[in-house]
């Protein structure tokens, strides 16, 4: 029997290639491995590159693609229950007239793959930093939803020359003890491997009736598919779930980030709530925004994709605006 999921990935697939992005594994080091989503032209460049001997035609072709390829760079970071395209099929389209978008999937989502031991967010967002080096970018704007933004936060923290600004959702500066501990009580869960690696239809849909913020109703079909394709490699996912806990004590100080953070949330989301949101702003500073969107959850680029792509694109051109003074 067909799995509906899978069945729709080359659609989607296509809708991507026709935004004008094309998949592309990169080698971080021996034994680890990304694939991010990028732009035509930046795959274009590097099979010109060595390339000496050209037709006119091939030249103003070069030189349209280079004006094209400096457009701001934009790197979308997904969270934990699906990969890259999946989380920001709504956004994609929607950057890309202005903007290069990449959108990696993380070690142990779509085709990512590591042979190394290390689960922690910073080995996550150095590898994802090697891979952008890779392809040639320099800087951009990283937008990171959920656990994605952690890898984000950690991105700037560690490499603020590559990061010009932050845009994050649903997320925290880092999973502390507490913030797990109080977030899983709060929502009925044991553990957050029960709560975000879900192994039955049951838990498929209590996943969704706390990250939505309306009641989704799916075929009991397509929930099972869902399981089987976007629940993969669930022994190292585990592992990165056990990572991304540091006890409070060792959380002694706020990063001293040099960018702007425009912290963009569901009003209603229920696993990092707008009161977190609140807290956290307080925490980074007067260089920290916050912008709330009503009816939506902790899925709000999902659930009110319009909505949300209005607010990423007013921060997005304010980055540059900022940018350019």
């Amino acid at each position: 029997m067909v799995n509906l999921v899978a069945a729709q990935k080359p659609l989607l697939h296509g809708l991507m290639k026709l935004a004008g992005l094309r998949p592309h594994t990169v080698e971080i080091e021996p034994g680890t491995s990304m694939n991010f989503w990028v732009p035509s032209e930046t795959l274009n460049k590097k099979s010109d590159e060595g390339v000496n001997d050209q037709s006119e035609k091939e030249k103003k072709k070069k030189k349209k693609n280079k004006n094209k390829a400096q457009k701001p760079v934009v790197v979308l970071v997904h969270g934990f229950a699906a990969e890259g395209i999946v989380t920001w099929q709504f956004q994609v389209g929607a950057l890309t007239g202005k903007y290069n978008v990449y959108v990696p999937d993380l070690l142990f989502f779509g085709g990512s793959i590591t042979n190394s031991d290390d689960r922690s967010p910073t080995f996550q967002a150095e590898c994802l930093v090697k891979g952008l080096k890779k392809l040639g970018v320099e800087r951009c704007t990283v937008v990171g939803f959920s656990y994605g933004g952690m890898v984000a936060f950690k991105i700037a923290e560690l490499h603020p020359h590559l990061v010009q600004s932050l845009v994050v959702s649903g997320s925290v500066l880092a999973m502390t003890d507490s913030i797990s501990d109080s977030t899983l009580e709060r929502l009925g869960f044991s553990s957050s491997s029960e709560l975000l690696l879900p192994t039955s239809v049951k838990g498929l849909k209590a996943l969704l009736s706390v990250a939505a913020y309306k009641k989704l109703w799916f075929p009991h079909r397509l929930y099972k598919d869902y399981l089987e394709v976007m629940f993969t490699n669930r022994k190292e996912r585990s592992e990165l779930l056990e990572a991304l806990v540091s006890s409070n004590k060792d959380i002694t100080t706020v990063p001293n980030f040099s960018q702007s953070i425009h912290l963009l949330w569901g009003e209603n989301d229920q696993i990092f709530n707008l009161e977190l949101a609140k807290a956290l702003k307080e925490k980074l500073g007067n260089k920290a925004s916050l912008h709330s969107i009503k009816k939506a959850g902790h899925l709000v680029h999902l659930e009110r994709p319009c909505a949300y792509n209005r607010h990423l694109k007013r921060i997005l051109a304010s980055v540059q605006a900022d940018g350019d003074k």
